[in-house]
């Protein structure tokens, strides 16, 4: 098609444009010569010679415009597109779509947070006056007497004459009466026991009691007899029953005890040792016992010891710890019949109040 064009510069190199349009003549039964002549006249192509430029190939002449190129960068310091440079980064290329959009919800919260906290304030701070029926004025106190001349000219004349009484006439006026006979108060005891520093209108504002002068002035008094316990008054009325008899458990052998209260809560539970004590709560309802060990555990009662709980090593329960139901049920213990319990007894009432261990 290049060929019937009359199209040289379709050919790669100029130095076989001959040789195609030759070719292309004789294989078309054409004389090759007149075709070819033919050809340079219709395109006006010449024929190159080796010497001339248009010998060389497009991929030379290519080629040699890049060698020009590269001429004025051989220095590679010199050429600013060199492959070892880091690339200088656009502005806008470190922006992620993805942050402004962050951006843009986190400035919305804050505004929004803002906006509210703002509108609270001015809620709060907003004071709001309730109309009233009668418009507030403005209310003065003034003398109805002022301006009357008459009324000032009056009281000028009243207080013109007073004199004030002097503080001599106050003090007399005011100094209690003298009596006309002293009270004469009878004392029993010899005179020379008064002592004017002690007693009387010329002793100090404050006397010291201590010491010496207060053993001397107690020996002089007679004391009353102290009797150990004060008689009962049979005037004295009882508006009051007797309190709750103090009741108590003790083991004088190794006994396993649980106590339980009226709502069946277990208040007390452990294996008591030889001379452990438990006092029992003061309670409206007496509570119950049970015990593995029943003739190891006695009663006391008002100081008084009942029991023992059981025979042996035999099992009680459900025992009511009253002090009715203990001295009805129980008798009390013979002492002198058992050496351990009288041991235990005796320990006990050295210190009654021992608790035991919980």
């Amino acid at each position: 098609a290049a060929i019937e064009n009359a199209d040289p510069s379709a050919f790669e190199s100029p130095s076989f444009i001959a040789g195609y349009v030759r070719s292309y003549a004789r294989y078309l039964g054409m004389d090759p010569e007149w075709a070819f002549q033919k050809f340079c006249d219709e395109s006006d192509y010449e024929t190159a010679h080796g010497m001339s430029a248009q010998a060389s190939t497009a991929a030379a002449q290519k080629s040699e415009r890049d060698a020009q190129k590269s001429d004025r960068f051989r220095d590679p310091l010199a050429d600013p597109n060199a492959t070892f440079l880091p690339r200088k980064e656009s502005f806008f290329s470190s922006i992620e779509v993805n942050a402004i959009g962050s951006m843009m919800v986190l400035v919305a919260l804050i505004g929004g947070i803002g906006y509210g906290g703002w509108t609270v304030l001015q809620e709060v701070q907003r004071v709001q006056f309730a109309p009233v029926e009668q418009a507030p004025g403005l209310a003065a106190t003034v003398d109805p007497l002022a301006g009357r001349e008459d009324v000032l000219a009056m009281n000028e004349d009243e207080t013109t004459g007073f004199v004030a009484p002097s503080p001599d006439a106050l003090d007399r006026l005011y100094r209690p009466q003298a009596l006309e006979v002293p009270v004469m108060v009878a004392r029993d005891g010899p005179i020379a026991a008064l002592n004017p520093d002690s007693f009387g209108t010329l002793a100090p504002k404050t006397s010291d009691l201590s010491g010496p002068e207060l053993r001397r002035i107690m020996a002089g008094m007679d004391q009353p007899e102290m009797s150990p316990e004060p008689a009962a008054d049979p005037t004295l009325i009882k508006v009051v029953e007797d309190g709750v008899p103090e009741v108590a458990i003790f083991a004088v052998r190794e006994s396993w005890v649980r106590v339980r209260s009226a709502d069946g809560t277990v208040i007390f539970e452990k294996v008591m040792q030889p001379g452990d004590k438990y006092v029992l709560p003061k309670t409206e309802e007496p509570p119950t016992l049970r015990t593995g060990y029943a003739g190891g555990v006695y009663f006391a009662v008002n100081g008084k010891t009942y029991g023992p709980a059981g025979e042996g090593a035999s099992v009680v329960s459900k025992i009511a710890l009253g002090e009715g139901e203990i001295t009805e049920k129980y008798a009390l213990a013979d002492l002198t019949q058992n050496e351990e319990l009288a041991k235990v007894v005796a320990e006990l009432s050295v210190d009654p109040a021992l608790p035991a261990d919980e």
